[in-house]
């Protein structure tokens, strides 16, 4: 019963690892996708998109009998309950990443934004895309230095910087085309909140320290 037990882990980690993946690619194809306002990379991130949801809904099956058949304790409970909650927060990266290819179809065959702004857009897909693979790596037990964190331009001084921009006289779009942009912003921002969603749940899993005890980066 243990040998199974453990082999659905083992299972489980490898879908997680391969669903980090798949999020991490939708981050960075539809941060190409806002760049080049290029439909291929568009469809692109529909279809890592709903891989994603396909495989999250299998996540969600394995642990919901790994729960009721194995009845783990401790620790291992602790690992089960750890892996549904990733498995959502990778989720929802994907669903994030569609809707932003979704205003990116929408806008083709031009730009979601003019230049000024779109640069922007793009530092915010690049982080989402570093913050989501960074935490690929937590989830496979690598690692990580404090070099391989990108702390420069955080994503709430990019943030702050587009809603400035969309602000300016020079740049400022009509009222719902900067609707539109500054959801764009808020999505990719989720992105990233998500990973540190995660990272939180890996140090759970490795202290038993809920999340919401645990202190954020600004303490």
């Amino acid at each position: 019963m243990r040998t199974q037990f453990t082999a659905e882990l083992i299972a489980l980690t490898k879908d997680l690892t391969l669903m980090c993946t798949l999020a991490h690619d939708a981050v960075e194809r539809v941060t190409d996708a806002l760049v080049g306002a290029d439909l291929t990379a568009t469809y692109e991130v529909f279809a890592l998109d709903e891989q994603l949801q396909k495989m999250y809904g299998a996540c969600e099956a394995r642990t919901v009998v790994l729960l009721a058949l194995q009845a783990p304790v401790a620790r291992d409970l602790r690992h089960v309950v750890t892996a549904i909650q990733i498995a959502g927060e990778l989720s929802r990266i994907g669903w994030l990443a569609s809707r932003v290819a979704d205003q990116v179809y929408r806008s083709h065959p031009g730009h979601v934004a003019s230049q000024p702004i779109l640069d922007i857009l793009a530092a915010m897909g690049q982080l989402a895309a570093q913050r989501t693979a960074l935490a690929a790596q937590a989830v496979s037990g690598q690692a990580q230095s404090e070099e391989q964190t990108p702390a420069a331009r955080p994503m709430e001084t990019l943030h702050q910087q587009l809603h400035a921009t969309l602000r300016e006289p020079q740049t400022q779009p009509s009222t719902e085309v900067a609707i539109d942009i500054a959801l764009l912003g808020h999505h990719l921002e989720r992105c990233v909140d998500h990973t540190a969603r995660i990272d939180r749940l890996i140090r759970f899993l490795d202290t038993g320290v809920p999340p919401t005890a645990q202190p954020t980066d600004d303490e």
